[in-house]
């Protein structure tokens, strides 16, 4: 009887990308001419298990490749080769190679033959060592980077620019990134509006439009390719070469999250027509763990003793069930406390249950981590700085889906903290600060929630300069009485930025917005400090789950409402004096030294016959959220509890103002509140400035 290999594949998949997140942190961590032999056993023995899985299951361009890679690491260990950084930096770059050729193996997709071939004479160069590896490097870069035609011989260049649908979500505006195209030369544009959907299920974060894009001037294809680096994995993407008005067609040119390979340059080098496919998913794409995480969404590694204690859990619960089946049997009066018992102990173990499940979702939140120590080597190499990260607290657990969801946002700070934050070596020694610069990453459990933070020791925040650009924007229309922690949070609006100059790591003024943003939907916060000189810290407080929430039950009317506890600051009774009213504008309260906007429940969601019409006889609840605070208007406060968070989206449809739902114990829905979008819902009726802090 034969055996179906396909169904080891996934598992064989999983643990080829952690031994690529082995190897790739190895790597990181080694040191020319003395290189730890436990930490080059280590590589070694991923890339030999690699190497011996890929042969068992048949993908042998994977098993090739690798092999020389383990034979180069083999020679390491034992001795018979010096480290060196020409020989590390191969390493990862052959880890990038290898990610990419597991990719494609386990999607199906054709490998990418040409640019493992290339990489893997650099390996077999540094094997030789004749003195050849040097070139085989230059050589394997220049056919991999090659443009398509000399630079005298092109008139200009057509650019195919799809941008991917959930482009803005992830920070990035692709307006602004064709207006930085302009600044090159004159462009012409054809806009594609073919996937815009009706209106009735338009989404307003995501983007359906894509452009053909004509630029009249011979520049080099680098000046091109640096104002798209920012979002090679937000978009499809083709850079033509035009000589004369000969050009590709589009479906010749675009090739969707592929990697630009030798054959590619070969031809175009021979015909000028053809394309120059720029990388969407390249190797100089400093994702460390991408493949494991991406790939890895399907299935978790659970630790024995977490299903032990469930399985404990479950075993509970059945002797439970049992005893309170039989207290049914001939049930008198006389069986009342026993019921009693019995129910209290059924809650007990329901909760421990829960409490058991809800670990086997939590992961620590290195899976997250792990991609920045390339991402600083990667960008601080490029930027000709020296930068030091440290990773506290990467065993704090967290949500699956949390950690999925905040990978985005943490690279976006860290980017900047590596672009606007660290200076340069010599600006560094010349402020009497060490040469080399530091960033950290520090992960903790506070009062329930997950805390992330990220510090840096570099030049710190320019309130001034700030303040300055947020006058000039309009963002602000007096800023005589910010305190500095409210300059510092206008790095949050939209579009804000203070870069002297655009770089291709960060500093188009798209982003921080949507990381703020972001974090609202997980139902976070993020506050940032920073002293000018000594560095800056931002600091993110996230729930440990979204699959459950601390909930404050509030009715409007008949309706019951769930209000995050997360999001809560107090809530009072308004006496009279407090109340104001703004004639066309609506009501605020003074709630100590600041006016505050209300926001009537019973009017936001349209509902007909509340308890309360003014203000003074009901009850307001003070929530924050999207930089501002607001007193919801309600009749009254039913109790606090843990709901079960249900997607409205995927059961019903979205609904404004709420972020889903949960099943209460009468068996009714009660909408979970979502508290920035439903400030954001109210301002059709109260205007912007009524939700900001005074």
């Amino acid at each position: 009887m034969s055996i179906d290999m396909a169904q080891f594949h996934q598992v064989f998949f999983e643990e080829s990308f952690e031994g690529l997140d082995i190897m790739e942190t190895g790597l990181l961590h080694m040191q020319p001419g003395a290189a730890d032999s436990e930490e080059i056993n280590s590589i070694f023995r991923a890339a030999h298990s690699i190497k011996g899985g890929a042969g068992t299951f048949g993908f042998m361009e994977v098993s090739n490749f690798t092999h020389v890679m383990e034979t180069l690491l083999d020679e390491m260990r034992d001795g018979r080769r010096t480290v060196t950084s020409e020989a590390i930096d191969a390493l990862l770059q052959s880890v990038d190679v290898l990610r990419d050729l597991l990719t494609a193996s386990q999607d199906g997709n054709d490998l990418d033959t040409d640019r493992a071939a290339a990489q893997k004479a650099v390996l077999e160069a540094i094997l030789a060592g004749d003195g050849t590896a040097a070139e085989a490097v230059a050589d394997a870069t220049e056919s991999l980077d090659s443009t398509a035609a000399p630079l005298q011989q092109i008139t200009g260049w057509k650019i195919v620019f799809r941008p991917h649908q959930n482009i803005l979500r992830t920070g990035n505006d692709p307006y602004r990134i064709i207006r930085e195209l302009s600044e090159l030369g004159e462009i012409r544009s054809h806009c594609d509006t073919s996937l815009l959907p009706d209106l009735a299920v338009f989404e307003e974060e995501d983007f359906y439009l894509s452009w053909e894009i004509f630029l009249d001037t011979p520049v080099d294809k680098q000046q091109i390719s640096d104002i798209f680096d920012w979002v090679e994995d937000e978009c499809d993407l083709a850079i033509i070469p035009l000589v004369g008005e000969v050009e590709v067609s589009e479906e010749e040119a675009i090739t969707p999250a592929v990697t630009e390979t030798a054959a590619v340059a070969e031809t175009a080098a021979t015909e000028p027509a053809k394309a120059t496919v720029t990388p969407v998913a390249a190797a100089k794409k400093p994702a460390a763990s991408a493949g494991s995480k991406s790939k890895g969404g399907g299935s978790i590694r659970v630790d024995t003793e977490k299903i032990d204690s469930l399985i404990n859990m479950v075993g509970e619960l059945v002797i439970t069930q049992s005893m309170l089946g039989m207290l049914g049997e001939d049930f008198d009066m006389s069986r009342v406390e026993k019921l009693n018992e019995g129910l209290s102990q059924l809650e007990r173990h329901t909760r421990e249950l829960q409490e058991s499940v809800m670990q086997i979702r939590m992961l620590p939140i290195s899976f997250t981590f792990s991609r920045f120590p390339r991402l600083v080597h990667d960008l601080s190499s490029k930027m000709g700085k020296k930068i030091e990260l440290q990773m506290i607290g990467e065993e704090t657990e967290v949500d699956k889906t949390v950690i999925e969801k905040i990978g985005d946002p943490l690279v976006h700070l860290v980017r900047n903290s590596l672009d606007h934050g660290i200076e340069m070596p010599a600006d560094r020694v010349a402020a009497g600060k060490p040469e080399t610069g530091t960033i950290q990453l520090i992960a903790s459990h506070k009062g329930g929630n997950i805390v992330i933070e990220i510090h840096d020791d570099g030049k710190g925040l320019d309130k001034n300069k700030i303040l300055s650009k947020a006058l000039e924007k309009g963002v602000i229309a007096d800023g005589s009485n910010m305190s500095d922690k409210q300059i510092y949070e206008l790095i949050f609006e939209p579009g804000f930025s203070t870069a002297d100059q655009i770089s291709d790591v960060s500093g188009r003024g798209v982003g921080m917005d949507v990381v703020r943003r972001n974090i609202y939907e997980l139902g976070g916060s993020i506050e940032i400090d920073s002293r000018p000189g000594q560095g800056s810290a931002i600091i993110i407080r996230l729930p440990l789950t979204l699959a459950i929430l601390d909930g404050q039950s509030i009715r409007v009317g008949e309706e019951t409402y769930i209000v995050p506890l997360v999001s809560i600051i107090e809530s009072i009774q308004a006496k009279p004096e407090m109340v104001n009213m703004v004639a066309g504008k609506g009501e605020t309260f003074k709630l100590r030294d600041e006016y505050l906007p209300v926001i009537r429940m019973h009017d936001v969601f349209g509902i007909e016959n509340p308890r309360f019409t003014r203000v003074t006889d009901g009850l307001l609840v003070v929530v924050e959220g999207d930089g501002g605070k607001c007193g919801l208007f309600v009749d009254e406060l039913l109790g606090q509890h843990q709901v079960v968070i249900k997607s409205l989206e995927t059961n019903y449809g979205k609904v404004e103002g709420a972020s889903g739902a949960t099943i209460l114990g009468d068996g009714s829905v009660a909408l979970i509140l979502d508290i920035p979008d439903l400030m954001r819902l109210s301002r059709k009726m109260i205007p912007e400035h009524f939700l900001k802090s005074a």
